[in-house]
């Protein structure tokens, strides 16, 4: 059966709406990053949203700045929503979000509070902390009965809900999916990451023998998900794949076998071959490890095929949760385009790694995009790779 996406919602450092995102990644205007200042006193670079995007007060019961992005990007998505709800009975809608945030922004301040005083502030709530709060309140606002479920499995979590939605669509359980992740730069986040020594004190340079480390940022990016187009594009989710090789904790397995393993599920799912694939999102998060196993993989998997890639995570931050829902984006944004999106970066290739052909200047293709694969590797070893397509090449086998 054909799975389906309509046109995505999207929020983040790097644009408000799909034309000002695609406007950002083509023209490499990394504007939406800028230094920030943690509750340590030490700086960083992040991709944080301008909170003139965010002045109104979310709807959920806390009003949390991941709802805000969150609500603020569902508004995009509304009038799509609505339609589904005209042709669906509510109880065959579901929801399936990404995020890996648990009310970092309430928590670090309630246990500071406990901490100092003795007691959490009256403000505070142990339910502020579910890892559902991001799906419910989805649920909730659009009276959804359906399936509502929550991902949370690092940098993956948005993938993994786009293909859990279309599993249930295969399956019969939906008719139609909200699908998508969200997720935020808090301080603690930065702070955590910064523990690991992971963030670059400089903006993000992936693949290149200067890279030192990622760039983090916060977004949001939904999709509806469903058996029949709400779409003039027509954009279908053409195959997926998703491995957990288990690795490290943090570190992906340096040979690239996990991630080969999604990328080759992906491609076996909808019958296509390596030089189908007109464009690959990379995850591309600028730390030695990522970037060393993510080009290991492209050259076991494309070989003398040199297919274009790029990794947007140098203008829109690495958005954790968000980040496979929000690459997913930009991979359908790229469908029927004779256009592509444009990596930043310093263009000094690592000679230790297998070279691979980064899309680093405006090109103008002869034929329009028609096939884009997404790749999201996070820690734990949890890989996901998403191919989207325009056309009739490609399709997922029903159950």
């Amino acid at each position: 059966m054909n799975v389906y996406l309509s046109e995505p919602a999207v929020l983040c450092g790097a644009g408000n709406n799909s034309e000002t995102l695609w406007e950002a990644v083509t023209q490499g205007n990394q504007r939406g990053i800028k230094k920030v200042t943690a509750l340590n006193g030490k700086e960083f670079y992040a991709a944080r949203i301008d909170d003139q995007y965010l002045q109104t007060k979310s709807s959920s019961k806390y009003d949390m700045r991941i709802m805000r992005i969150e609500e603020a990007c569902l508004l995009q998505l509304e009038k799509t929503i609505e339609k589904a709800k005209e042709k669906y009975p509510s109880k065959r809608i579901g929801v399936c979000v990404g995020s890996c945030d648990n009310g970092t922004e309430f928590s670090l301040k309630g246990h500071r509070s406990y901490f100092e005083k003795g007691n959490f502030e009256a403000d505070y709530s142990l339910e502020i902390q579910g890892a559902d709060y991001v799906s419910t309140f989805i649920s909730k606002k659009y009276d959804l009965q359906g399936p509502c479920l929550t991902f949370s499995t690092a940098c993956s979590s948005s993938a993994g809900a786009i293909i859990k939605a279309a599993e249930l669509l295969k399956s019969g359980i939906c008719d139609a999916v909200i699908a998508g992740g969200v997720d935020i730069a808090s301080d603690t986040v930065l702070m955590g990451f910064d523990s690991l020594e992971a963030v670059s004190s400089e903006i993000t340079n992936p693949f290149s023998k200067n890279r030192h480390g990622i760039t983090l940022g916060e977004g949001a990016a939904f999709f509806l998900m469903s058996k029949e187009s709400f779409s003039e594009k027509n954009v279908r989710l053409l195959g997926y794949g998703e491995s957990a090789d288990a690795y490290h904790m943090t570190s992906p397995d340096p040979s690239g076998q996990g991630a080969v393993k999604a990328i080759k599920g992906a491609l076996s799912s909808c019958g296509l071959e390596a030089k189908d694939i007109d464009y690959v999102n990379l995850h591309g998060t600028g730390t030695r490890f990522n970037d060393s196993m993510e080009a290991k993989a492209l050259d076991q998997i494309f070989g003398d095929y040199k297919v274009p890639c790029s990794t947007t995570k140098a203008v829109t931050g690495h958005t954790l949760g968000a980040a496979g829902a929000l690459e997913a984006a930009v991979s359908y944004l790229t469908l029927g385009k004779n256009s592509l999106p444009l990596q930043v970066w310093d263009k000094e290739a690592d000679p230790e790694l297998p070279a691979i052909n980064i899309v680093s200047e405006k090109v103008s293709l002869e034929k329009k995009v028609k096939i884009c694969m997404s790749n999201s590797f996070a820690f734990g070893g949890a890989n996901s790779c998403l191919i989207l397509g325009i056309g009739n090449e490609g399709a997922i086998p029903s159950i």
